[in-house]
Parts: structure tokens; sequence; C-alpha cells
């Protein structure tokens, strides 16, 4: 029987008075910090997390402000707020040369960091993410904050049917239940505030200067965010590798954990 992950949780207080959940798992190795999308949290690595840490790493999961355990500060959800948080999150942990796995927006977070300029990242891991044509529709923001909406995410049959077009066909019902859980949880208005942060986002022309390695993964069958804007970010960084992975839609911290941690070894 394999020992039990060491994990330590703790409270990053950000520069605005936002409460951060913390959780570091395992110790020595590589730090590996892991950045959630929207409307999710820090237990949608569940399956990753356990990979990472049986190949020495030490592992870092966060709830984004106004996600799970998260507060909100005083400053608005934004790209360039979502990136400070996460560069607390590196600070917390004493990070100096970590990898950053970022999936969606967590991904966006990632890349805003990357731009403004960190010592403190070796390499990314980007997962169904872009730098580019993000731009929701207002009355998709509005659907977001809709309390019609958040009532049907919240009934398990008809909420994983909503969210099925944002997964592979071979997900478990398990993982999409556990998808369904994370953002029937989170408050709509932080999934209205984070899905309009992204609109006019184009970090392409800063991210052309950072020479960072990076591995790009993204499902064929992404109905949200599609794999062309994967292939574009990975054409833009000058030191990305991409991958196109088959039957895997939106969320491959669920849909494809091993192809995560893979990718992180390749880095670490």
């Amino acid at each position: 029987m394999s020992a039990p992950t060491l994990t330590n949780d703790r409270v990053v207080v950000t520069d605005d008075g936002a409460r951060l959940a913390v959780t570091v798992h395992g110790s020595g190795g590589t730090t590996v910090v892991l950045s959630h999308g929207w409307a999710a949290g820090r237990d949608v690595w569940s399956s990753v997390v356990p990979l990472l840490v049986a190949q020495g790493n030490t592992v870092v999961t966060y709830d984004q402000r106004g996600h799970a355990g998260s507060t909100l500060g005083s400053t608005p959800i934004g790209i360039a707020r979502l990136a400070a948080d996460l560069d607390a999150v590196l600070s917390s942990v004493d990070a100096t040369d970590a990898v950053v796995v970022g999936h969606s927006g967590g991904g966006f977070a990632a890349l805003q960091l990357v731009v403004k300029g960190t010592s403190r990242v070796r390499g990314l891991v980007l997962l169904s993410t872009a730098a580019n044509d993000q731009d929701t529709p207002e009355s998709e923001v509005k659907l977001m904050g809709n309390p019609v909406f958040a009532w049907a995410f919240r009934r398990g049959p008809l909420g994983r049917k909503m969210l099925g077009s944002t997964v592979g066909p071979t997900i478990s019902k398990q993982n999409l239940e556990a998808h369904r859980v994370l953002f029937a949880g989170t408050a709509r208005q932080v999934r209205a505030a984070c899905f309009k942060s992204s609109q006019g986002m184009d970090l392409r022309a800063d991210l052309a200067n950072v020479t960072l390695p990076a591995v790009v993964l993204h499902g064929d069958v992404d109905k949200v965010i599609d794999s062309s804007l994967g292939k574009v970010l990975a054409g833009t960084l000058p030191n990305a590798r991409f991958d196109r992975l088959t039957g895997i839609g939106h969320m491959l911290p669920l849909e494809a954990p091993e192809r995560v941690a893979d990718a992180v070894a390749e880095l670490a």
C-alpha cells in the first residue's frame, strides 16, 4: 500500500484582502502550481495531484478568488487580478523554479503572469486555453449570472446534461458529476464576472517574447475553447509544443489526468 500524500492547508491573503484557500501536497522535487479554470476549484485536480506527487513533486493547488474556499477581495475580477493572485500563491510557497499548470481561465492567469514577468516560473503546461478570441458575448455573461440558469445546474441529472457539451464522450459519470458540483457551487455573480473578464484579451504580441518552455494540450472535441486557438497559442510561444488529444473535451484535468502529468514530467 502506498503511503498517504502529505497535505498542508493554508490561507494566502492578497494585497486587496482576498483570502485564497491553498493546499500543498507532498514535499521535495519541483514545485508544481495548478491554476484551475472558471467555475471549478482545486478539487478539479483530484486525479492529477497523486500522479504528480508520485513523480516526486511538491504540488500546490488553490481556489481562484470567489471560488470554493476562497473569498473575493476589493478588486474586481479580471485577468490581471487573477495573475496577481497566482503570483501571491507562488510567493507564499517561496517558489523559485516552478512549473505552472493552467487550465482554461487559469491558463489566462498564467499567461498574463509570464507576460508581466516573473522569476518564479520555469515552465508552463497550458490546458484547453488560449491567448486571444475569448470575447464572451454579453448574452452569455448574463446567462452565467441568471438565477434560473444557476438553479438548473444544482439539479443533478439536468446539470450533467447541460454540461455534457463541455466534455468528451468517454468521461465517466463520476467525473461529469464532479464537474457539475464545482460549476454549480460557484456563485453566479462570480461566474458572470469571470466570463466577462476575458473580453478584448489578446496576449499574443507579448507572448512572442516569452521563451519559457511550454506544453500546450487541447482536446479535439473542445466546444468551449476551440483547439485551433490552442495551436495558435503554441505557435505564438517561441518554445512550446502542441498536442491535440483525440476524443477529449474541455475538462482535461478530469478527462486526461495522465496526459497532464506526463506534460509536467517533461518540464520538471
